[in-house]
């Protein structure tokens, strides 16, 4: 990857985690269904202009649309709105990695290395110490949200893996705004059936809400994922996507030089401990290569 594509990969990343700076704003004026309502309609609105529909049949759009579009972003900006911090949350929402491998084997039957083993003991640990032991000030039911917002990240990364051994080889970006017209009708049934007597429209229509607005679905959105499906397109997957464990730092950096968040010993040391665990799921197998090619070679 030249140095052009590197930062490139650098400020997709920056723009994710600083995604959950945005959501903070957001929700203190946009209730948490309605914000999701907004969001997934302008992406769709916007990106149907410019992006193909991909040759996909409707209920995988709708499965994958429903997964990580209703699903993840309900979950997701309800514990924010509910006091879940917006640099852990950006932690915790990394447990999605552990939670496809085990509906990948419920649902896939598709079995565990030990690599990945070991990265799920280890992150379970750093969830445990989050919610354990970095319990104090932390919202229960924000963390169980955020946790339930990356099981259902999850849930979409296998459907993604059905939808490719079907035979389909969606863009990605194709398959992100087309199936954002799935979870629009959902939210905003949720937001009139739960969120009508919170809806201060003097507060929806400020500049703060309109700008996370914009944020989510033409920057988050459109520029993030167009570009990660630019990179993927040029380079291998294995090289582009360990750039997305940075989006944890970028999202507790920001969280705390805008928001001036802290979090306690228990949950950075939580935090890390579950990005070193999401760290040997990746880069384990790769690690071991390299360590026995001199091996190899001084046999030969």
């Amino acid at each position: 990857m030249n140095w052009q594509d590197r930062l490139i990969a650098l400020a997709i990343v920056a723009v994710w985690g600083f995604n959950f700076v945005v959501i903070k704003w957001g929700v203190a004026g946009v209730p948490p269904f309605l914000l999701g309502a907004l969001r997934f309609s302008a992406a769709a609105a916007i990106g149907l202009l410019f992006v193909r529909r991909p040759a996909l049949p409707w209920r995988w759009l709708a499965l994958y649309g429903i997964s990580v579009g209703l699903g993840q972003f309900a979950c997701l900006f309800t514990a924010i709105k509910l006091g879940m911090p917006a640099g852990l949350a950006s932690i915790v929402l990394q447990s999605q990695a552990f939670f496809t491998l085990l509906i990948s084997l419920l649902w896939l039957r598709e079995g565990f290395t030990r690599w990945q083993l070991s990265g799920l003991l280890i992150g379970s640990v750093g969830l445990y110490l989050i919610g354990g032991l970095g319990a104090a000030g932390l919202p229960l039911a924000g963390f169980l949200l955020t946790l339930c917002g990356a099981l259902s990240w999850a849930f979409s990364n296998v459907v993604v893996r059905r939808i490719v051994a079907a035979g389909y080889k969606p863009d990605m970006l194709g398959l992100v705004v087309w199936s954002s017209l799935t979870p629009v009708l959902p939210f905003f049934v949720l937001s009139a059936r739960f969120e009508s007597a919170q809806i201060d429209w003097s507060l929806v229509l400020s500049g703060k809400s309109l700008f996370a607005v914009a944020y989510l679905a033409l920057i988050a959105t459109l520029f993030g994922y167009g570009q990660w499906s630019k990179l993927l397109a040029r380079h291998a997957a294995n090289v582009v996507a360990p750039y997305s464990l940075l989006v944890p730092f970028f999202g507790v950096l920001s969280s705390a030089l805008v928001l001036g968040e802290r979090l306690s010993f228990w949950q950075l040391a939580g935090g890390a401990v579950l990005l070193a665990g999401l760290a040997v799921n990746v880069f384990g197998p790769r690690l071991l290569a390299r360590l026995r090619r001199p091996a190899v070679a001084g046999q030969l």
